[in-house]
């Protein structure tokens, strides 16, 4: 599990295969569970510079691949006893997302990303969202495509610096949106779940 705060921007040594070499701070174990760009990865060998992870074919599938060249966001897995920031985050990459747009509001910037309509029902207005392993709080939501604010912080601190119209990034959606869908959508046609189960679905998270 994770929180969506970025502890390191580390640099891409290389991939070759499935093996994704990184140098970075962090001192990494083998077996450890670290997100990159949100994407949480196995740690298969360490070196006196960093770490590498396995990244299966089907994972290169899934992610935005160009986003694994050069710099990266890292966040080693929660530890028991660690103070909970940010929002749960499992780094599990649903979609991919992409910028359409970019407003600067001189004490923020509005970020418009459009994504698949299907997910949209997972992106929820005033609740969480991870980007490129980012935790961030959603503001509004539309057919296709939702906008966050993020503050000059964050802007400069993270890879979101870099990014522009057209950029991919991505995107794991509300966990708990994502479980109360689930549920829902394989009740038989005779059964129903009440807003009181599931609201304690909800708490028992």
């Amino acid at each position: 599990m994770f929180t969506g705060l970025i502890r390191e921007i580390a640099n891409v040594k290389s991939l070759v295969g499935s093996t994704l070499s990184i140098r970075a701070k962090h001192k990494a174990k083998i077996g450890d569970s670290i997100a990159i760009n949100g994407a949480c990865l196995t740690v298969v060998k360490v070196s006196n510079d960093g770490f590498c992870v396995e990244l299966s074919p089907e994972s290169q599938k899934y992610l935005v691949m160009e986003n694994y060249k050069n710099e990266v966001h890292i966040e080693p897995a929660m530890m028991m006893g660690d103070r909970f920031e940010g929002h749960i985050v499992q780094g599990h990459i649903d979609t991919i997302g992409t910028i359409s747009e970019i407003k600067n509001l001189g004490n923020s910037y509005d970020i418009f990303i459009k994504v698949e309509p299907k997910h949209i029902a997972f992106i929820v207005p005033k609740g969480s969202i991870t980007i490129d392993g980012v935790s961030l709080t959603v503001n509004d939501v539309s057919t296709d495509t939702f906008r966050l604010t993020v503050i000059p912080y964050t802007m400069r601190e993270t890879l979101f610096k870099n990014y522009k119209k057209g950029t991919k990034v991505n995107i794991e959606t509300d966990m708990f949106a994502r479980y109360v869908s689930h549920i829902i959508s394989h009740q038989t046609k005779t059964a129903s779940i009440s807003w009181g189960e599931v609201d304690a679905i909800n708490a028992s998270f």
